[in-house]
């Protein structure tokens, strides 16, 4: 089955570019599996293509991009920034890299992975200021930043006078991470949302499931569809196509004011994450 790509949303970003609301992700697809998942998904409909320098697959994302034949223009492709690759002169070089890899002249959208705060002295201001840089000469037509808490923002922000256009951050119904939203909110950032299902962790959930079972959907369609009517944007992950047109289908039906409140109400704070604290989180992966 192919779905029609006409059904995703877009969202505007601030810099006047627009977004697919709905996309799909290649977090821990290993290399040798990513081409075949990536042309599945391009089968199935999704447009949105979300990699990363860590996930050490962007060459077979790139592949399937070549190998599907689809036009550059109605692809949109975001990467990231490798942690080990902070400093000016590493991040124009693997952005370089990354670009050969995906064989493209240039991505959509390109991230800070995350802000290592107890690394490079602690100094990402200047990681954003190269990827301002980045944008300028061509190479992306948007930046932004991933796993940035408030203060990060507010940081880079006021010390460059330029906002990003993104902030991709962990949200799930067990960590809704309303400070971080809140802050893009204001700063009139969009909301990519990563582990948007807790890992798969929402599948017993009784809230979600008694919410699925009335409207005649899966678990998984109810929390993606959450994050859409809340304006996040998702890319959620599977290697298996029957799941990835289950993940697809999302525009045919809503939840109503009192289910979005009910699965909101599952937050559970800090304990509700599933990944690192970026004011912590300090791996360097080459």
């Amino acid at each position: 089955m192919t779905v029609s790509t006409t059904n995703v949303p877009t969202i505007t970003l601030n810099d006047g570019t627009a977004i697919p609301q709905l996309g799909f992700g290649v977090f821990l697809v290993p290399p040798d599996d990513t081409q075949r998942t990536v042309e599945r998904a391009l089968e199935v409909g999704y447009r949105h293509l979300d990699t990363a320098q860590m996930y050490g697959n962007e060459a077979e994302v790139g592949a399937a991009l070549e190998a599907s034949g689809i036009r550059r223009d109605e692809l949109y492709v975001t990467t990231k920034l490798n942690n080990g690759n902070h400093l000016a002169d590493d991040a124009r070089r693997t952005f370089a890299e990354s670009l050969e890899k995906l064989r493209l002249d240039h991505v959509d959208l390109f991230l800070i992975h995350w802000p290592l705060p107890t690394r490079y002295d602690g100094d990402f201001v200047s990681t954003w200021r190269t990827m301002v840089e980045l944008r300028e000469t061509g190479g992306t037509t948007s930046v932004g930043v991933s796993n940035f808490e408030p203060s990060h923002l507010d940081r880079i922000i006021d010390e460059t006078g330029i906002v990003p256009a993104v902030n991709q951050i962990e949200v799930n119904p067990y960590f809704t991470n309303e400070a971080a939203r809140a802050a893009d909110a204001r700063h009139g950032i969009a909301t990519e949302a990563w582990s948007p299902i807790a890992r798969g962790g929402i599948a017993g959930d009784e809230t979600i499931g008694a919410i699925a079972e009335r409207l005649g959907r899966t678990p998984a369609q109810v929390t993606l569809r959450w994050h859409l009517q809340r304006g996040d944007i998702i890319f959620p992950k599977s290697m298996h196509r029957e799941r990835m047109e289950e993940n697809f289908a999302l525009f045919d039906f809503e939840l109503t004011d009192r289910d979005l409140a009910a699965i909101s109400a599952l937050d559970r704070g800090e304990s509700g994450r599933t990944g690192p604290n970026p004011n912590t989180f300090d791996m360097i992966r080459r």
